[in-house]
């Protein structure tokens, strides 16, 4: 089987897909035929070689500027004046290149001589390679997605001859018309998936079965290299949905299952756990490429709902009970970008895989729930206006379960959060309690000690203290008594003989 491609207007052989170097590897036309570690070494190669031949120059020049010199200096005078005119011209040239060289490698200009090789190696790549593409390096994904493309495409001999020839064909096309809108790059891609199909169908006569098979790839092979152009982009207000739709998440935070009428009991482990991979599934939405995978994404998170309903209520779910059960794991989940996967989708999935089977189903109402989140009110939760309000803004919280009324098959583990849960509530509301105490005091005190300046003041006023000059001071008993004769003297001892 030979597989030709258009590429440069040249036909090209199944061989020369492969490495020019015999790594076994795909070469990469960008890359001159080589795969990429091939490149990288024979860049390499061509720059080291490049370099010792640029210092070579420059001895050589060197050499050259020196004997010169020497020859001008001793034969100076005796050229003739014919020759002279010859002479002084060849000698200015090898002045010139040789200054240049000079300056080129001196200590100061070091960084521009690099420059200048680089600049010089850049220059003889491009006049190498006349697609300026040489120098971009494709994602680690895409280089896999495309091995595999090409990979599955020659189980299909001709018709995936063809397939890669459409493919390559719309990707060159896609590339000149980035400045349509992003309603018309979707026309593009549908239509293209829409010829593919018919293509194979009509022309190659392929079987249903791997008709589906083959755009699967088709559409993993495009969406892959065109992802980063039309996921999300600028010129839509797919970004600014986005915010509004995660900020009326944050405020629905509130939301409990029992609101929903969720038929899920999240005390049950086994439920516990589907629920979190159901949230797991739908966050992972964002990390893919491919509308199927994101597809993919979504039904997985399905099932893993209808699961946790099936074990909940130990029969098989329905409609209406998944339902709500979705809004409720879109809520708790809040995916990232949710409305830029939604459009995504929309746009750039193949129509045949979005319109019927359990990924289009599943797809509808993920699109139903995020739309019931937008619009839900009171009335949606049962709730009064003036309930719906205070939760909203945050003055208030639903009651949570108490732990008593939790069946006997709960684990110790979730009773023990929900008593801890209440002892928290508990705490708070004796700690906003004292602390309107506190202030309630610091008040009092504060008006109290006023009170008691200000009577303090009246009496004051009303009584007037009087502030007698000090008395003199009392003499001494035993001390002389000038002014005072009549006292007897001081007693003396007396001595009596025996």
């Amino acid at each position: 089987m030979n597989l030709k491609s258009e590429r440069r207007g040249i036909h090209v052989d199944q061989s020369e897909l492969l490495c020019k170097k015999g790594c076994g590897y795909y070469g990469n036309p960008a890359w001159q035929g080589f795969c990429s570690k091939c490149w990288r070494e024979e860049y390499h190669k061509a720059r080291q070689k490049q370099i010792q031949e640029d210092w070579e120059l420059a001895e050589r020049l060197q050499r050259e500027e020196e004997e010169a010199y020497a020859s001008s200096q001793s034969t100076q005078g005796a050229q003739s004046l014919t020759f002279s005119k010859f002479e002084e011209k060849k000698t200015n040239e090898k002045t010139r290149k040789v200054t240049t060289v000079k300056k080129f490698f001196t200590a100061s200009s070091r960084a521009g001589a690099k420059k200048a090789l680089a600049g010089k190696l850049k220059e003889i790549q491009e006049a190498k390679a006349p697609s300026p593409s040489i120098h971009r390096q494709a994602s680690i994904e895409t280089d896999r997605v495309s091995k595999e493309f090409i990979e599955f495409i020659r189980t299909y001999q001709k018709p995936g001859q063809d397939i890669y020839k459409q493919c390559k064909l719309f990707l060159d096309t896609m590339s000149h018309k980035r400045d349509l809108s992003i309603e018309e790059q979707s026309e593009c891609a549908q239509d293209f998936y829409q010829n593919v199909a018919d293509r194979l169908q009509t022309r190659w006569k392929v079987p249903p079965e791997k008709v589906e098979k083959a755009m699967d790839e088709v559409e993993k092979y495009i969406m892959t290299r065109q992802y980063k152009y039309v996921f999300c982009p600028e010129t839509t207000d797919d970004e600014k949905k986005d915010l509004a739709v995660q900020k009326r998440i944050r405020a629905l935070h509130w939301v409990t299952p029992q609101m929903l009428c969720v038929p899920v009991s999240e005390e049950i482990p086994e439920v516990s756990d589907m629920v979190v991979k159901a949230i797991t599934d739908i966050i992972e939405m964002d990390s893919k490429r491919v509308p199927r995978d994101k597809l993919a994404c979504i039904t997985k998170c399905s099932k893993h709902i209808f699961n946790a309903i099936k074990t909940t209520k130990n029969e098989p779910a329905s409609a209406d009970d998944f339902l709500p059960t979705l809004i409720y794991i879109v809520l708790k989940g809040n995916p990232p970008r949710l409305q830029s996967n939604i459009q995504y989708i929309t746009r750039f999935c193949n129509p045949s895989r979005l319109m019927t089977g359990e990924d289009g189903y599943y797809f509808t109402n993920l699109c139903c729930a995020v739309a019931f989140i937008e619009k839900l009110d009171a009335q949606s939760l049962n709730l009064s206006q003036e309930d719906f309000d205070r939760f909203m803004t945050g003055q208030t919280s639903p009651k949570k379960q108490e732990s008593d009324t939790f069946s006997p098959d709960v684990c110790l583990g979730v009773k023990q959060m929900c008593k801890s849960l209440d002892l928290l509530s508990q705490l708070n509301e004796r700690q906003e309690r004292i602390v309107s105490e506190a202030k309630k005091l610091e008040k009092d005190l504060i008006d109290w000690t006023d009170g008691i300046t200000k009577e303090v003041e009246d009496i004051v006023e009303k009584y007037p203290l009087e502030i007698k000059p000090k008395s003199q001071a009392l003499a001494a008993i035993d001390s002389e008594n000038v002014e005072n004769d009549k006292l007897p003297p001081p007693l003396q001892p007396q001595v009596y003989a025996g």
